[in-house]
């Protein structure tokens, strides 16, 4: 057929197109809009469906592929040592057994749990409690039930494996306390990384469970400590249970830590204020370094190991000597009369004393309507300014305090780093309070009253201060007024040997008044511990001069319970200061103690300072020498008597 013979068909054709309306042509689009933006819908979807199936959750679902068959389990890493200052452990590391559960191999989790619970001696809601925190980690990700089981536990747990599918035994490590609780709130302690913490840390760095830093040196270094983790690759059946390690990723060790202080005087420090609350810093007066920070009482280190009990931490928590505080740099106290060391130096300063203006003290000063008392009811007679220090005379410095005013105090007493962080790095430091005119109408929208100067000038009234700020004052009252930052740590080192950092001297600032009077105020100080009137006597060492000053800082009005029949109630005695500084020649170390609810510095807080400074001079304790030969004698006695 030739093409002639289709014209008729294909004219009818064309001629049928060109009568096609444009209406009809706006329907047909009308019709097929919603079709064709359905099919776009769908379209888009599904990009975005697969853009989150293969980008998004790639990552996830490629390692639950892998885990069908190879497994990665996280090898946590051995943290760094802590030691003191001559490289002596303080916490080492040991292996601990923890007990792990993958939710992605049990097919019946609650009846595992249940199983699980009496052999952990564990209730059962707590468990449940802890698999809840943990429940953003993916299924194929253990969890961490308890931690540093015993090996009986162990062997139970291994010996039912195949009845407790999911559960493994984790083998890391754990602190291990050489010297039990010693430096605890220096040191601190571990435990898991709560949700909070988990969601501030990069992703990926921590997991559900992990240990983390969570107070003192721990937490602070805890980048430092903590190391690298590894993973082990392990080929899992279709059950979940491990068959062979197909390959190790070996994680790196923590860095060791080096600290400033120095372990027999730490000991020393806290052996003395055993049975007491208080606090001792001691320090190298011409660099700052620690030598001893001690707070009593103690935390309890080893309850922290696989986590704290609730019981054990509300009994801290209700603790009244509050163990939880750190008081060397947390503990907030009237400075008493370690505050007349500035009163003193401000008097001399600004020339409204010299070291021979006297005041008579008849055993109270009569300011506006009241007696402002001093401490010695019969009073000290006239009195200049060695002996006042020396006797620690209130009258005395009531009248030096009034003449030099409580914003000239307050000045002194910033210089010499009060009223302010010292910059120790430790965590959840206080500042003190060193008030002044301004303070007060800011504060209590009230101006600030003459009568008040009186009892700031010897350290009662708004004036707070921690132990480390009255320890650095001291120190730099001893080496002729410079300012050091307090340090912990001397260095940090490598798992190699390396040293990574090496810390130096940080001087903060400078006393601004003169040299003189400094060694006025000093020779004031030898006095108070050698002159016959000193208050503190019984620090006095053979062979030492020792240069301090006591303190009693009032908890309650005196009068309180001048009325009460018998013994004032624990929480309302006196807190006792004593701080030092030896040999007064030649000044290496400075020492505070601080006793709360001692009553009197020179009692209280003196034999403490003084068995320090013993310790640091390596002098024997002749009481302890001859206890440790009357104990040792009544052993082989004992055992000669056995022997029989």
């Amino acid at each position: 057929m030739s093409v002639r013979d289709h014209g008729p068909v294909i004219q009818r054709t064309i001629t049928r197109l060109h009568k096609t309306s444009e209406a009809e042509l706006f329907q047909l689009k009308h019709r097929l809009d919603p079709v064709t933006g359905t099919i776009l819908i769908l379209v888009i979807g599904l990009v975005l469906r697969l853009w989150f199936l293969q980008i998004h959750k790639g990552y996830e679902f490629e390692e639950r592929s892998r885990s069908n068959r190879v497994r990665e389990l996280r090898i946590i890493a051995p943290r760094g040592s802590i030691s003191d200052r001559q490289g002596r452990p303080l916490i080492a590391t040991r292996p601990s057994f923890n007990v792990v559960w993958t939710r992605e191999d049990a097919p019946n989790p609650d009846e595992v749990v249940k199983r699980l619970a009496p052999i952990l001696h564990e209730d059962i809601a707590l468990l449940l409690d802890r698999i809840r925190e943990q429940s953003d980690n993916p299924s194929y990700m253990p969890m961490r039930l308890k931690e540093d089981i015993d090996w009986k536990t162990l062997v139970h747990i291994e010996n039912n494996h195949y009845n407790l599918p999911g559960v493994r035994i984790e083998v890391v490590s754990a602190r291990d306390y050489q010297y039990g609780d010693l430096a605890s709130h220096l040191i601190g302690y571990l435990n898991e990384i709560s949700p909070a913490e988990l969601a501030k840390r990069p992703r990926g760095e921590y997991q559900g469970g992990d240990p983390i830093g969570k107070q003192g040196v721990e937490k602070i270094l805890e980048s430092e400590l903590r190391g690298e983790p590894g993973a082990a690759m392990l080929e899992v059946d279709a059950h979940g249970f491990e068959k062979k390690q197909v390959a190790t990723l070996e994680p790196n060790t923590g860095n060791d830590v080096q600290l400033t202080i120095d372990l027999d005087l730490q000991k020393a420090a806290e052996d003395a204020l055993a049975g007491l609350a208080g606090a001792v810093v001691a320090t190298e007066v011409n660099t700052g370094r620690i030598l001893a920070l001690a707070s009593a009482p103690n935390l309890r280190l080893a309850e922290f190991i696989g986590g704290i009990s609730k019981t054990s931490w509300k009994g801290m928590l209700d603790d009244p000597l509050r163990p939880l505080t750190n008081k060397a740099i947390q503990g907030q106290y009237p400075p008493a009369s370690t505050y007349k060391i500035i009163t003193a130096l401000a008097g001399l300063n600004e020339g409204v004393i010299t070291p021979e203006t006297a005041f008579h003290c008849s055993g109270a000063m009569h300011f506006g309507n009241r007696d402002f008392k001093c401490w010695k009811k019969g009073g000290h007679g006239t009195i200049s300014l060695r002996r006042a220090i020396a006797e620690s005379c209130d009258v005395y410095f009531y009248q030096t305090g009034l003449r030099v005013g409580v914003d000239r105090l307050a000045g002194y007493a910033k210089s010499l780093g009060y009223g302010g962080k010292t910059g120790i790095m430790l965590e959840h430091e206080k500042g003190g309070l060193v008030p002044t005119s301004a303070w007060k109408l800011a504060t209590y929208k009230d101006k600030w009253h003459e009568g008040e100067t009186l009892s700031i000038s010897i350290g009662q009234g708004f004036d707070l201060v921690t132990p480390l700020q009255v320890n650095r004052m001291m120190a730099a009252v001893a080496n002729g007024g410079t300012l050091y930052q307090p340090q912990l740590v001397e260095r940090i080192i490598r798992p190699g040997g390396e040293v990574a950092q090496a810390f130096t001297p940080v001087v903060q600032g400078k006393f601004k008044g003169s040299a003189g009077s400094l060694a006025l105020v000093r020779d004031g100080l030898v006095a108070v511990v050698n002159s016959p009137g000193g208050t503190a006597g019984r620090v006095k060492i053979p062979g030492i001069t020792v240069a301090g000053k006591t303190g009693t800082a009032q908890v309650v009005h005196r009068t309180t319970f001048e009325s009460v029949q018998g013994d004032t109630p624990y929480l309302y005695r006196d807190h006792a200061w004593f701080t030092c500084y030896a040999p007064a020649e030649r000044p290496l170390i400075a020492v505070t103690v601080l006793v709360e609810h001692g009553r009197h510095g020179g009692s209280a807080a003196g034999p403490v300072a003084r068995k320090v400074l013993m310790k640091y001079f390596n002098i024997p304790d002749e009481a302890e020498e001859k206890a440790k030969a009357e104990k040792a004698a009544a052993e082989a006695a004992a055992a000669s008597a056995g022997g029989d």
